[in-house]
């Protein structure tokens, strides 16, 4: 170490802050980028569950909370290790001098922040979302707030009570509830939307059956203008049917619109409200006082106008609910995966109850053909179990006693005793369906810019209609007649006003969102939230770790030779014998191949055991020495090894070696098994344009075979966790946006520091914590899958944000009336009308062709082959 650098560490200091808001490691990520900006030495560790952030670095306190507040997160100040440790052996004190405190000491070290999950009613657009989001977020002991107007939801991490939230939510004009169960609430939304959408088409149907009839009639000739009294009788009355429509077919528009104003908010109903209200004031008028306040050219009526607005506006949320209901579609079918009764066995009674009521350690039966209530492990019984709706995997999986069954999963030919060991919410199948849920609710980075446009569309548009409206007052100067110009401005003003509701900008990223997460759900992959999504589909290089990642993580001995005078009952007796006191990583794997040949003979004592540390193991039987070990044991104790032929088949596998004092007896080769679809999976990455790198901390010769059998170029062998991060930061560097691969345990530093961890494994608890994103099942093509699922989800909601900006860009202009003087033309309020509507149409119909999204795998089969030869 150089003076400089010695200097360097002497000012590092190692702080250790309590941070709220954290969840997962991919949020320590964030924050370690933040803080490495100001210091690229710095040293981050976090442990979220708790609330924990370690830095070593030469940073001041405040600057290291500032990036933490710039994350998102919040700092409650340093952890005090000794006041900690003081504070917990007092506390361990206290509680065997008095066991009654001990259940409420305990639950005062439970975590005080909460997870919340509300539904939200009467949003309609990107602007109700801000309202309810800042009422939200201002209210007191918030930690993180996030609203979802696809599904109506709000998420919200608070020190606070629930009752608090809801009060702020209905304080800012609309409505929430909180939700308790996840299935009730999806029940509940469907009849919402359900009856919603009917409503809405009786609401369109009325201000269609009486808009249609008025254009048509002013299209085709017939005056809508008022010249004689009889006139004013006529309209009157059909200002007055108009006027029932708009209560009636409307009303929610302007019960909203007035919440908003009332509450000094601006929203889409505030829009709608002003346009159509317009519209029918001034027609009013003109039925009213048309001599008194209007030219003649000026007393046009747009009856017509304000319920063909209402019923279109109407006809097209009718039909974006229509769309949007089929965005939740993954997490229902999860919902529907969940048994509703099971059988308990108590003594010799079996009965029928609710899954409900089945507590811990219960015993269940599952028959043929059912699906398995809860969590649990197999008591008595054979059978297969489909779990493909869990792991992808098409194959049912044979249950013996001992074996692990998780909910949801149907059960195939044979009966099964099992005692439930999770129930509730706390079932794997449950836990995903809160995961999936809590994803959907969450935002990709890439809509922060359509959420601050939003949070000043409807006032800018207000001021907009106001200055379209001046512009055209002023019009005479170009030579328009003076007394059109009222015409004119209100034509302009309610157009502008119609056209501009930011529906489509408020809904371009969260269904996209909501049905790519679903998607890579129904692929095996549970992503944690829409940043995760995001920068996934932003990945150049996929750094994968070799055992239990590409192989299947248990050895098995592949080879044996044995020496001439050596018999192969007698070396399966010796290996037993030592293996079965061995505790290194290949003696299971040793034991396995030689126990059947062991068991036919009588089994051996030892009369001495010794570990022997790096070399292998020394047993004595029968006053006889055998070694088992590596080659650096048989070099040690004089033994040849060229007695015995070279394996070429088997260059990659580890050798181990038996001998007695004299001469070789047996080597045995062994070797960790590729898994199957490895092949497919690189060919895969490769095939979209990622870079693959294999970090494994084996020897470099099986390093080099495994990579070659694989297909990887890029590896590196004999590495500590602490080498893998550094590989991880080397590539990040270099540019590059890394994806990392893993179990979620000994990979955790990479894991952590990688921009995507992604945490092979069967959904355990552990690894839904660590990662951004989770695999149900052990299969390197769900990476892959997940990757092609996040690229498409965010082209679409790039096309949606592009069509969104460009119709508000283009059409508020036309609005206004920027074509009149090029060709005379003036924009309807109906068309205005009926465009607003299809903007947000389209935008959920282009987000539902995620739906329909399929894996491409052109060169599958072929490697698949490959690999089963």
């Amino acid at each position: 170490m150089t003076h400089s650098e010695s200097k360097s560490a002497d000012q590092n200091t190692v702080l250790t802050l309590n941070v709220t808001g954290m969840s997962c490691q991919g949020c320590v990520s964030k924050v370690r980028k933040l803080i490495q900006e100001k210091s690229s030495e710095a040293v981050i560790e976090g442990m979220p569950k708790e609330h924990k952030l370690v830095v070593t670095s030469d940073l001041e306190l405040a600057a290291i909370e500032a990036s933490v507040q710039e994350a998102g997160y919040q700092s409650l100040g340093l952890f005090n290790n000794n006041e900690h440790d003081q504070s917990k052996n007092k506390q361990e004190s206290a509680e065997e001098k008095n066991p009654v405190d001990k259940e409420q000491n305990n639950l005062d070290k439970v975590d005080s922040s909460f997870s919340y999950q509300f539904s939200i009613g009467g949003m309609t657009c990107a602007g109700c979302v801000n309202t309810v989001k800042k009422a939200l977020a201002n209210s007191a002991d918030v930690i993180s707030a996030d609203v979802n107007i696809a599904n109506h939801t709000a998420q919200v991490v608070t020190k606070g009570s629930s009752e608090a939230l809801i009060e702020a939510v209905e304080n800012s004009g609309y409505q929430a509830s909180l939700i308790l169960d996840a299935e009730k609430s999806e029940e509940e939304r469907g009849k919402r939307e359900l009856a919603e959408y009917r409503h809405k088409c009786k609401s369109s149907a009325l201000g269609l059956g009486l808009g249609i009839p008025l254009m048509l009639y002013g299209l085709f000739g017939g005056n809508m203008m008022v010249s004689s009294l009889t006139d004013r009788v006529i309209w009157f009355v059909v200002g007055v049917a108009t006027l029932l429509i708009m209560v009636t077919a409307g009303k929610h528009y302007f019960r909203g619109a007035w919440k908003a104003f009332t509450s000094h908010q601006a929203n889409m109903d505030l829009l709608i409200a002003l346009g159509t209200g317009s519209a029918w004031l001034y027609s009013m008028l003109v039925v009213l006082a048309p001599m008194t306040w209007l030219p003649d050219n000026a007393r046009h009526l747009y009856f017509e106008a304000a319920v063909m607005i209402i019923g279109l506006i109407n006809l097209g949320q009718a039909l974006e609910l229509r769309a949007r209901r089929k965005t939740s579609q993954a997490l229902h079918r999860l919902l529907d995966l969940r048994p509703k009764m099971a059988t308990r066995v108590d003594g010799d009674t079996e009965s029928r109850v609710s899954v409900a009521d089945i507590k811990v350690n219960d015993i269940l039966r599952v028959r043929s053909g059912d699906k398995i209530a809860v969590d649990g492990e197999v008591l008595e019984g054979l059978s297969t179990v489909n779990e493909s709706m869990l792991t992808g995997e098409p194959a049912p999986i044979e249950k013996s006693v001992g074996s692990l069954l998780s909910a949801g999963t149907i059960n195939g030919q044979g009966s099964l005793l099992f005692k439930a060991t999770r129930i509730g919410s706390d079932t794997l199948l449950a836990q995903i369906i809160t995961m999936v849920g809590k994803a959907q609710n969450s935002k990709p980075p890439i809509s922060v810019l359509a959420d601050k446009v939003s949070s000043i569309f409807v006032p800018s548009v207000v001021i907009i209609a106001i200055l379209t409206a001046l512009v055209w007052f002023n019009l005479s100067i170009f030579g328009v007649d003076n007394e059109s110009v009222f015409s004119y401005m209100l034509v302009t003003n309610i157009s502008v006003l119609i056209i501009a509701c930011p529906c489509a900008l408020g809904l371009a990223t969260p269904i996209s969102t909501m049905i790519g997460i679903g998607k890579a759900a129904e692929y095996g992959g549970l992503i944690r939230n829409g940043e995760a999504l995001q920068r996934a589909s932003e990945l150049t290089v996929v750094v994968l770790d070799k055992t239990g990642t590409i192989t299947e993580g248990k050895p098995k001995v592949v080879n044996e030779i044995l020496s001439e005078q050596a018999h192969k009952g007698l070396v399966a007796q010796v290996v037993s014998a030592l293996e079965a006191r061995a505790n290194h990583p290949l003696a299971d794997a040793l034991l396995e191949h030689c126990q059947k040949d062991a068991a036919e003979k009588e089994s051996v004592a030892l009369d001495e055991f010794e570990s022997l540390v790096g070399l292998g193991v020394r047993g004595s039987i029968e006053g006889k020495a055998y070694y088992l070990g590596n080659e650096r044991l048989m070099k040690e104790k004089g033994i040849s090894i060229d007695l015995l032929a070279s394996d070429d088949l088997h260059n990659a596998a580890t050798r181990v070696y038996l001998s007695d004092e004299v001469a070789l007896m047996a080597v045995f080769y062994i070797e960790d098994p590729i898994k199957k679809g490895v092949k497919s999976a690189i060919s895969n990455f490769k095939e979209q344009g990622l870079k693959v790198v294999m970090l494994t901390g084996d020897n470099p010769e099986t390093a080099a075979s495994v990579a070659n059998m694989v297909g990887i170029d890029d590896y590196h062998a004999q590495l500590m966790p602490d080498d893998k991060l550094n590989w991880v930061k080397k590539l990040q560097t270099q540019g590059e946006v890394v994806g990392m691969i893993g179990d979620g345990i000994n990979d955790a530093p990479a894991l952590a520091q990688s921009d995507v961890g992604f945490a092979m494994g069967a959904g355990t608890d552990v690894a839904m914590e660590s990662a951004d994103i989770t695999l149900i099942h052990n299969d390197l093509n769900s990476v892959a899958d997940v990757i092609q699922i996040s690229s498409a989800t965010l082209r679409n909601i790039k096309q949606n944000l592009w069509g969104a900006f460009a119709y508000n860009s283009l059409g508020i202009p036309i609005a206004a009336g920027i074509l009149f003087p090029f060709t005379g033309w003036l924009l309807s309020p109906v068309i205005a009308g009926a465009a607003m509507a299809l903007s947000s149409v389209t935008v959920v119909t282009n987000a539902n062709r995620l739906r329909f999204f399929r894996i491409s795998r052109s060169n599958l089969n072929s490697i698949d082959t490959e690999e089963g030869k």
